[in-house]
């Protein structure tokens, strides 16, 4: 069943890609200067969009070890001469601290939160990926986590074109994390779920009054295939 479900979802995924890039291709033309992908996983979101964009640098934060192995070696099969890649072994938040980090057994709903096993989404998600009740769902490790003004500076970065963050229900704290810099990012791409599974401290809302309080404005909105998740995209008003 496992193979089954992950292969009706790759092809709904590719479906769903297709809008999000025709969207892009309304704000941006072919070029990107810098791109941040803030929960990279294993390259997925990095080939998306050098396949449909000529991209000049892109940052990339994955904080699990075994998902960055990963990242590293697919990265290494699509890198080329006309752009650089950056792979860091962090995540971003907030603020510069240690935490536990969720490996989950689906690597990519690995995440910073608490997970409530109890709820129906989490059972149902357990089940279509064949994943036993007496498996253990995750285990624990310590990851670094930056925040994004302090990353910015060391770097010497004045803009990003494209902040994509899909980070399991820390969005929010990676976006406070660039501080005034914020008003450096050009376009925010973020996903933000709705399920009971994730034991998050915020709601939407608060994201989005952050947002608009800092000079964005909501541009599009888009219902994942068969998950209780959104992902949305903002835009700078300066750039607009």
């Amino acid at each position: 069943m496992l193979k089954i479900t992950l292969l009706i979802l790759s092809i709904f995924d590719k479906i769903y890609q297709r809008k999000i890039i025709k969207k892009f291709l309304e704000i941006f033309d072919d070029n990107l200067d810098i791109v941040f992908d803030v929960g990279a996983h294993e390259g997925e979101f990095i080939k998306l969009i050098l396949n449909n964009f000529n991209v000049k640098t892109i940052y990339s934060f994955e904080p699990s070890e075994k998902n960055f192995q990963i990242l590293n070696k697919n990265i290494k099969k699509i890198r080329s001469d006309k752009n650089e890649i950056f792979l860091n072994n962090f995540a971003l938040g907030e603020k510069e601290e240690e935490k536990k980090f969720k490996q989950m057994k689906e690597s990519s709903s690995s995440t910073l939160n608490n997970i409530n096993t109890k709820s129906n989404y989490f059972k149902r998600k357990n089940f279509f990926l064949n994943i036993s009740p007496n498996t253990k769902f995750f285990e624990e490790i310590n990851i670094k986590i930056k925040d994004g003004a302090s990353f910015l500076a060391k770097e010497k970065i004045e803009h990003i074109d494209l902040l994509k963050i899909d980070t399991e229900g820390h969005e929010y704290f990676v976006i406070k994390g660039f501080k005034e810099n914020l008003n450096k990012v050009k376009i925010i791409f973020f996903e933000h779920h709705y399920d009971q599974m994730l034991l998050k401290n915020y709601t939407f809302s608060d994201i989005h009054n952050y947002l608009i309080n800092n000079n964005f404005k909501k541009y599009a909105k888009f219902k994942m295939p068969f998950r209780k998740t959104f992902e949305y995209i903002y835009v700078n008003k300066k750039y607009n």
